[in-house]
């Protein structure tokens, strides 16, 4: 009896998948260009890096003959969604740092993998399952370690916009990345236009709330880093996987951000590895493969 052919559908999910977690990969150099960028402000380095992101993005489009720039012409709502999503989220958590312990603002914010599994139900054609979800708790769980070193957290009162802004950082996120498969026939090119709306956005921010710095030697490699990585190629390959991949499985994988971040500070000598770490590993790298035990026992 001849082998069954493969399902070409299902194959084209677990390619969208797997690039779309390549941003994964990229937000765990989060923290280590970050470190690198110590000095500069939140908004000053976010239009920064955005900006780095718009003009990378705009000369390859041109080197390809400039066809691409067609994909910016997109009604409002497509870039209503965009801006806001890659603002948005970036805007409240800098006001969730600014206004609460980093731990507990951190902690709330992260909630964005979990929200995307659950909210995915809401999708035509999606499905929730049990092990979606479960996975994405035992990725919580690990972050939560994480973020917290295996201590106590304590949420206080004085601390309310903080937190609420946390929330809304996670709500930013998870209803962007979830509402972005509504706009599946979208080009992933017109990203580069949001990069460039949300440079000049946090560019006001910047001159309305900030005092300028001037980058120096290390601090030009980090924000360079960023433009090109976690704040630049990360958000093209999202985008097409929110679009055309398991979005459910895009979320448990997420919280390996918070781990592999954790694990390059490690290996770059900028942070102890503990128990805690290892502890955390097991328990995003368990609730990834549970949560991605249907589209695995598919290919």
């Amino acid at each position: 009896m001849p082998a069954p052919l493969p399902d070409p559908t299902a194959a084209r999910r677990l390619r969208a998948t797997l690039i779309g977690g390549i941003a994964v990969l990229l937000w765990s150099l989060l923290a280590l260009f970050t470190t690198g960028a110590a000095g500069i402000p939140p908004f000053q380095l976010l239009a920064m890096t955005f900006a780095v992101a718009f003009v990378v993005s705009v000369v390859i489009i041109a080197l390809r003959g400039g066809g691409g720039f067609a994909a910016w012409r997109q009604r409002p709502a497509v870039w209503l969604l965009g801006v806001c999503g890659l603002f948005g989220y970036h805007f409240f958590y800098f006001v969730a740092l600014g206004n609460a312990p980093a731990v507990e603002a951190s902690l709330i914010a992260y909630l964005w993998p979990l929200l995307i599994v659950v909210f995915s139900a809401l999708l035509p054609g999606e499905r929730l399952r049990w092990f979606h979800l479960a996975g994405a708790l035992l990725g919580l769980a690990g972050a939560a370690l994480l973020v917290t070193g295996g201590g106590q957290i304590a949420f206080r009162a004085e601390f309310t916009l903080g937190y609420l802004a946390a929330v809304a950082c996670a709500l930013t996120w998870s209803s962007y990345s979830v509402l972005n498969r509504r706009f599946g026939a979208v080009p992933t090119e017109v990203v580069g236009g949001f990069c460039g709306v949300v440079a000049l956005l946090g560019l006001a921010c910047h001159l309305t709330l900030e005092s300028t710095a001037v980058p120096q030697g290390i601090q030009w490699l980090a924000v360079l880093g960023l433009g090109l990585g976690p704040v630049g190629a990360a958000f093209f390959v999202w985008d097409y996987g929110t679009k055309h991949g398991n979005i459910q499985v895009l979320g448990a994988l997420s919280y390996g951000a918070p781990l592999l971040s954790t694990l390059v500070l490690v290996a770059f000598g900028k942070a102890a590895a503990t128990w805690v770490i290892a502890l955390a590993c097991l328990l995003i790298v368990a609730g990834a493969l549970l949560a991605s035990k249907d589209l695995l026992r598919k290919t």
